[in-house]
């Protein structure tokens, strides 16, 4: 595994174990539609991304005309 797949990894866990650490604490409630949600798709998509290296931003910004020849994700 590349470190580079083990920072998404990591990075991903960290924004979701701090959602559901203050959902639990009672300081947000994911129970309802808000922002959050995004800021947790984030937080998986960074988790999945370090296992499968695959990246929907990478396929957005590709479609829209950006290359990258190091890319650490799949296009």
């Amino acid at each position: 595994m590349k470190v580079f797949s083990i920072i998404g990894i990591f990075a991903g866990l960290v924004i979701m174990s701090s959602l559901g650490a203050a959902h639990l604490m009672g300081q947000i409630n994911l129970m309802e539609m808000s922002w959050l949600w995004l800021t947790l798709f984030v937080g998986a998509n960074l988790f999945q991304m370090g296992f499968t290296g695959f990246c929907p931003a990478t396929k957005i910004l590709y479609a829209i005309g950006i290359k990258d020849k190091q890319s650490g994700c799949k296009s």
